[in-house]
């Protein structure tokens, strides 16, 4: 399929694994300002929602899988959760999310880990909610990437997906396609020194299922339910399923 075969470095022999492990990489040092630039800051909203679903749950452990820089697993740290841990691929990512976590003073609540969301180093039935913001679209195996999350996930626990998507309006989805295909990697290339980095994150998000599609998806692994939270008309989606 099409979808599957974009990658950040269409030209290399590595495999989307590992492009995305270099590509995230290069980028971690200014990835939190880009993403606040192409996102108009819109993305912060967009997690405190997430947050807010999850306080609803009430779960005493959460795993976040393509932490980034740590964003996510520190809204986190506003819950009552009693384990909160973040991996992601990239150890570059982590190292930024550790310094933020450090400065905040955080480290006693927050452990981070390197590890592919496609062979996770945890037990069956570990976690009350796993969240991925933001990363399912660079899973190298989409269903084994979810059915790891299904794995790992404790009875009855919940994962919640946010994630690109685009407006049902066609008005709208027009100027999403417009600004996402040609905007969005004019302002990146400014302050990224890695060009083809967000031109492989504007492709995926332009490219990757999402809405019933990607409900269906997920469904599709074992999960009994899963409910749909668009955000800023269909921009990026939230999506809540459970075990």
């Amino acid at each position: 399929m099409s979808k599957a075969a974009i990658t950040p470095y269409q030209h290399s022999e590595k495999g989307k694994k590992e492009q995305v492990e270099e590509m995230f990489d290069s980028i971690s040092g200014n990835y939190d300002f880009l993403n606040r630039l192409i996102t108009f800051g819109m993305d912060r909203k967009w997690r405190r929602n997430v947050l807010r679903l999850l306080l609803k749950k009430k779960p005493k452990s959460i795993l976040d899988i393509a932490t980034g820089t740590g964003d996510m697993p520190i809204l986190f740290s506003k819950t009552d959760a009693e384990r909160i841990v973040g991996v992601d691929i990239s150890a570059g990512m982590v190292k930024v999310a550790q310094e933020k976590i450090d400065k905040l003073d955080l480290q006693n609540r927050i452990e981070l880990s390197v590890q592919n969301s496609e062979d996770l180093q945890f037990a069956d039935h570990s976690f009350d909610a796993v969240s991925v913001t933001y990363g399912i679209r660079n899973f190298e195996t989409l269903t084994k990437g979810l059915a790891e999350i299904y794995r790992v996930l404790d009875r009855d626990g919940a994962l919640i997906i946010l994630e690109t998507s685009q407006p049902t309006n066609r008005v709208l989805k027009g100027m999403y396609l417009f600004y996402t295909r040609t905007i969005m990697p004019l302002m990146t290339r400014l302050f990224s020194k890695d060009k083809n980095a967000y031109k492989y994150l504007s492709d995926s998000a332009i490219n990757f299922p999402y809405g019933e599609e990607l409900k269906a998806i997920i469904l599709k692994i074992g999960f009994k339910e899963v409910r749909l939270y668009p955000q800023f008309f269909g921009a990026s989606t939230i999506y809540y399923a459970t075990k």
